[in-house]
């Protein structure tokens, strides 16, 4: 079982490109699984003994995303084993698996993320420019933190105001960045000086000088809320959150925020429409001839002339 999982592992590595995030997660979930199975190789493996499997995830309390990403896992490796001739039916099939709970986006408010931003600080004067160039790079550019993590000097274009992102599956795509993080990046590439504006070299360092880590972004953030005094739970991944639903908001289509976010599916996009209701209501009231919330009537005054009313009667 070993032996196949390291071949599944290195085809999605080398042929489908997975990120390193993923392919980390499949490992774990896959050894875990051959561990717990007892089965000597994957014929052993029969539709009741994943079905016990991941009951007996639920049963020590995992969650709902860790027992479906299990079974994502399983079910990709046993159609690899099929694909490769390991079995000759697949136990994933007609297997009935919980559905995904439909979750909507945490993000902030314009005016939460904008005193976000003013208020945070570095722990220390060396790394104030860095962080916040990561933070409005990360709300300008709507990136996951491991894209940011990523970025070379070179893949900022100063003068066109794009970053070059490898996204998921290795997809390439040019994500706009506003001005107040192009001004950030300034002040921080201008504070490391020559030697760190090679194109090649990491974008965002650590304390060592080496890249710093998807990992490394989140840590900064919590020591940025804590400074801000921010009591609201916030990880990298609302900044991308935000940074949708504040497009769609403000008018923008839905097709362009999918390709700025570097979606496959516009299916994917498509949460995000379910957070801007409040907007869509906004609009509503002020497009509608008869959206308005009605006016408070006013109180009847009495005619002019003694309180008589037309016909004289009072």
């Amino acid at each position: 079982m070993l032996n196949w999982i390291q071949k599944f592992l290195t085809h999605l590595r080398a042929g489908r490109n997975y990120s390193a995030h993923t392919l980390r997660a499949y490992a774990a979930d896959l050894r875990r699984f051959a561990r717990a199975g007892g089965a000597a190789g994957p014929e052993d493996i029969s539709r009741a003994v994943i079905r016990a499997y991941l009951a007996r995830l639920q049963e020590d309390g995992r969650g709902r995303a860790s027992v479906l990403r299990a079974a994502s896992a399983l079910r990709a490796f046993f159609r690899f084993l099929r694909a490769e001739g390991a079995i000759t039916s697949d136990p994933f099939c007609a297997l009935p698996l919980p559905r995904k709970a439909a979750r909507l986006p945490r993000f902030l408010t314009e005016a939460e993320m904008s005193e976000l931003l003013d208020r945070g600080g570095a722990s220390a004067p060396e790394y104030k420019e860095r962080d916040r160039a990561i933070f409005e790079l990360l709300y300008s550019s709507g990136l996951r933190r491991s894209e940011l993590a990523g970025l070379n000097v070179g893949d900022v274009d100063f003068v066109s105001g794009f970053v070059r992102v490898l996204g998921k599956g290795s997809r390439e795509r040019l994500a706009p960045a506003g001005r107040r993080a192009l001004e950030a990046l300034r002040d921080y590439l201008g504070r490391r000086g020559p030697s760190g504006g090679r194109g090649d070299s990491p974008l965002f360092t650590n304390a060592r000088g080496g890249r710093l880590s998807d990992a490394g972004v989140a840590f900064l953030l919590k020591g940025w809320l804590r400074r801000a005094g921010s009591l609201k739970p916030v990880t990298p991944h609302a900044f991308r959150h935000s940074f949708a639903t504040h497009l769609l908001n403000a008018g923008c289509d839905l097709r362009s925020v999918q390709e700025m976010l570097g979606h496959k599916s516009l299916a994917t996009t498509q949460i995000y429409t379910h957070v801007s209701l409040e907007k869509l209501k906004q609009v509503y009231r002020d497009s509608h001839p008869r959206g308005a919330a009605p006016k408070a009537r006013q109180p009847d005054r009495p005619p002019a002339g003694g309180g008589q009313s037309v016909g004289g009667q009072p």
